[in-house]
């Protein structure tokens, strides 16, 4: 697998793989009206611009060449890289390529000497246990408003030194 970085320009491929992923990933997680609203705000060309221009830095993980998931990292005051977004093809699951892409984040974080990962999951979502494989912490419960929805998600960190 190959980790690439996107720019504005590979914001359709980001919105695809985000459709494809979350449908299948956030179903029996979440309400089907709260998937497609949240596609929607986050993931349309101008929500993804949005968080481009907020200073989120989006990878395409490629296989052969073709794009089968993506992160998106995000830096947190003091001294923490928030993966801001982390999805996979449901068919290019269980290859490793989770592993390969929190890998790559955590060398991100090295790299721009922070010390910390931090990523929100809901709850409710299996990847919860992936996490907490790759030595994630839950370090906080918390019910965010958003719109008219409560994010009902755990807050993980993972010490990079």
């Amino acid at each position: 697998m190959e980790i690439v970085e996107a720019g504005e320009k590979d914001r359709a491929v980001i919105e695809d793989l985000a459709q494809r992923s979350w449908r299948a990933g956030y179903a029996g997680v979440l309400l089907s009206d709260q998937i497609a609203f949240m596609l929607d705000k986050m993931y349309s060309p101008e929500g993804l611009l949005e968080a481009m221009h907020e200073g989120c830095m989006f990878f395409l993980a490629l296989e052969d060449g073709n794009p089968v998931g993506f992160i998106g990292l995000k830096r947190k005051l003091p001294a923490i890289l928030r993966i801001e977004k982390i999805y996979l093809l449901p068919e290019a699951q269980g290859r490793g390529y989770g592993k390969v892409l929190l890998d790559f984040a955590l060398e991100e974080a090295k790299r721009t000497e922070l010390h910390t990962l931090e990523l929100n999951v809901n709850r409710n979502n299996k990847a919860y246990y992936f996490y907490i494989k790759q030595d994630f912490e839950v370090v906080e419960e918390v019910d965010i408003p958003y719109y008219h929805f409560i994010l009902d998600d755990y807050v993980m960190q993972k010490s990079v030194l």
